[in-house]
Formats: C-alpha cells, sequence, structure tokens
C-alpha cells in the first residue's frame, strides 16, 4: 500500500475502493444542490479532495463506466493527469455526451482515480530506429478482429 497525503474538504467520505480488486478509487462530486449538464455542455465539477503524491507518481482521472454507459457521461481530457507537484483542488472536467440532459446529484461519483508511477525520459537523438514486426503500421493495420 502507498500511503497518499489528502485533505478532505468535501462533506462525504475519504474516496474509496468499490471492491477488494479494484485499480481506480472513485471521486464524488462536492456540489451544494443537484446541476443540470444539457447535452454536450461540459462542466468543471469540484471534488473537495487535495492530495500530495510522492515523487515518480501521478494520478489518472478516468471516467466512470456506468456512467457512460448509461447516461453518455464522460471526461473531456481522459484520463486527465495530476501530477506529483500539483496542490490545488481535484476537478473533473464532465461532459455530456447523450441527446438527454443529465442531473449531476451531491456526493454523486463521477469519476475514478489511478494512482501509477511513471518514469521521466530523456531523449537519445538517432537517425533511424530498430525494424519491428509492425513497424510503421497503425490505426487499424492489425486488423478489425
Amino acid at each position: 500500500m502507498l500511503p497518499i497525503k489528502i485533505i478532505n474538504r468535501s462533506p462525504f467520505e475519504l474516496p474509496q475502493y468499490a471492491t477488494p480488486l479494484s485499480a481506480g478509487i472513485d471521486l464524488r462530486a462536492n456540489i451544494a444542490e443537484p446541476l443540470t449538464l444539457a447535452p454536450l455542455q461540459r462542466t468543471l465539477a469540484p471534488t473537495g479532495l487535495f492530495i500530495e503524491l510522492p515523487a515518480g507518481y501521478e494520478a489518472q482521472i478516468r471516467p466512470r463506466s456506468g456512467l457512460a454507459a448509461r447516461h453518455g457521461i464522460s471526461i473531456v481530457n481522459s484520463p486527465g493527469t495530476i501530477d506529483a507537484d500539483y496542490r490545488g483542488e481535484i476537478k473533473i472536467i464532465l461532459v455530456n455526451l447523450s441527446d438527454a440532459p443529465f442531473v449531476l446529484q451531491p456526493g454523486e461519483r463521477i469519476a475514478q482515480m489511478v494512482v501509477a508511477r511513471h518514469e521521466r525520459i530523456v531523449w537519445d537523438p538517432v537517425a533511424e530506429l530498430s525494424d519491428s514486426a509492425r513497424g510503421a503500421g497503425g490505426f487499424g493495420s492489425t486488423g478489425l478482429a
């Protein structure tokens, strides 16, 4: 387990994993009253959460599959990235991709957060790259099924 410092300025409990093997922690909307999202409308939903990640880690913000499948609610910059040096409130850029209004409720689970280790790189400029079986094939080059 990786300890992460957190400040919770919402009236809701700390984010939790839904199941013992869940990779993502559910984040809730810290809003005082219901908020209606019209079709194709975006909103910046606050969570009331502030975290301090250790160096070498990021938090990825991802859509919740149930909201996406049932209501067309997604995240515009998916996955969003929270860097280890960010100390502001976690906010989620939600979008309604359906053709019907969606009412966001206070405390509703709106996104999931996955904390992941990452590496920093240094560029190694070269004249050419090594061959691979795939080569330059992309965007469907490995087939449809």
